[in-house]
């Protein structure tokens, strides 16, 4: 499957302000979002796969595709098109055993070390972070800047999102890097006008 990473966006609950998950994902994908990954933290199973079958109805709606964090239970249970995976996650050639040759496996790295072991065990794309400073990751210390990021770029072959503070006002810097999209949640969620939102990050 060829895959846009271009403006990937991650969900976050919290900043929907009443508004629901499946609308406010819609009108992100009708502004220019390019790849769903439904992020969920502190809920149950049953109601992570509600959430994430709900979602799924969008993306499958328009061909957009759906990866799921950390779960890989859940990407099974919906048939979704991947799993996003952070560095304390199961180990990305487990999750490729389990999950098979197609499904999209993403890993999250911070250095350079975890970039090149990622794709040497098969990543299909990589979420490389934090870019910034980030209010919705609170242990990280320092972010690694766009000049580390062009640098882990540079030495990888496979496809890569840069991740963490980035808005409306910074993308294009890390854009600049080369990377193949950037990753976001606050800066679409967290604005009133989604579809907007979304459509400001892909001029």
């Amino acid at each position: 499957m060829a895959v846009d990473y271009s403006l990937y966006l991650i969900t976050d609950r919290s900043f929907l302000k009443g508004r629901s998950l499946k609308s406010v994902v819609e009108e992100a994908i009708i502004g220019g979002t390019t790849i769903i990954q439904v992020r969920e933290k502190n809920i149950s199973t049953r109601e992570f796969y509600k959430v994430a079958m709900e979602v799924k109805e969008v993306t499958d709606h328009y061909k957009v595709p759906l990866i799921i964090n950390d779960r890989m239970d859940i990407a099974q249970a919906i048939n979704a098109d991947g799993v996003h995976l952070g560095q304390d996650d199961m180990p990305l050639t487990i999750a490729r055993k389990i999950l098979g040759k197609d499904k999209i496996i993403g890993i999250s790295a911070g250095t350079l070390d975890e970039a090149l072991e990622a794709q040497r065990d098969g990543a299909d794309y990589l979420g490389i972070g934090a870019i910034f400073y980030t209010g919705t990751k609170k242990d990280i210390d320092t972010p690694i800047g766009t000049e580390y990021l062009k640098h882990i770029y540079d030495s990888i072959n496979i496809p890569a999102v840069a991740i963490g503070g980035i808005n409306e006002t910074n993308f294009k810097e890390v854009l600049s890097t080369g990377v193949d999209g950037i990753s976001v949640i606050s800066a679409i969620l967290g604005k009133e006008d989604i579809k907007y939102a979304a459509k400001m990050l892909k001029l």
